[in-house]
């Protein structure tokens, strides 16, 4: 646990009251090595989501513990919880979030100015070098492509150098080449910089770029894979079908 960028320990989520609740998590305990790469599958409304929102401090669990590094978010406050998220969480989501109206490097910049700080135009640069994006600073998301934009949504992602990134179904919106590039420069961070991402997907293909895939089921870790290829887990999850039919 020590080792651990995050770290559940017995987290439950329940949504509603009375005759009305929904157990989205059921005493799920993981953690999650520094440096690693995880993917986190399952069937729709098995609590993959959920599993993201708790670990990143966006929605508090019913019941259990989230810890990320050395800090319990339980006993944070609203304020100092999104100081927290904001300071050492990174986020990448399906939908690529860009302002239209600002540059790749504007983009990039706007953590950090919301932050309170003044960027420098270096840190930008080299944020948009380490996706490969320097050439393309000055372009507007409406110039780039789809797979670019992600790649903007990374740089901005890392401009504050998160401990943990979290990707939701990152490269959903991609086609299979573009979705590639991207995943290819989310391993290379985990490789070179010991960055820790914790990915969602319902993609096999995507999933092999992990060091480790977690499948959930009914709100339940159901199982583990590591260093599996793209068919060992479509396989893995034709047989967990089939036996939950």
């Amino acid at each position: 646990m020590e080792h651990d960028a995050i770290h559940l320990r017995a987290v439950s989520r329940i949504h509603g009251s009375g005759d009305h609740t929904v157990t989205a998590l059921d005493q799920v305990t993981l953690g999650f090595p520094r440096g690693s790469f995880t993917a986190v599958m399952g069937p729709s409304g098995s609590g993959k989501s959920t599993l993201l929102q708790c670990a990143a401090g966006l929605e508090r669990p019913t019941s259990g513990t989230v810890t990320i590094g050395d800090t319990e978010l339980g006993g944070l406050s609203e304020t100092r919880l999104t100081r927290l998220r904001r300071d050492r969480i990174g986020f990448v989501f399906q939908a690529f979030n860009l302002l239209p109206a600002l540059t790749a490097e504007q983009n990039v910049a706007l953590p950090l100015r919301l932050a309170g700080r003044r960027p420098a135009k270096a840190e930008v640069r080299e944020a948009l070098d380490r996706v490969g994006l320097r050439d393309r600073a000055r372009h507007r998301p409406t110039e780039l492509s789809g797979g670019q934009q992600q790649r903007v949504a990374l740089a901005r992602a890392l401009i504050t150098r998160p401990e943990v990134l979290f990707g939701d179904e990152p490269t959903g919106a991609l086609d299979s080449v573009t979705g590639r590039e991207v995943l290819a420069v989310l391993r290379a961070m985990v490789d070179t910089e010991r960055q820790t991402v914790i990915m969602v997907t319902h993609d096999p293909v995507a999933a092999s770029h992990a060091d480790r895939v977690v499948f959930l089921a009914d709100g339940r870790v159901g199982s583990e894979l590591t260093g599996a290829s793209a068919e060992d887990i479509a396989a893995h999850m034709t047989k967990s079908a089939v036996l939950q039919c």
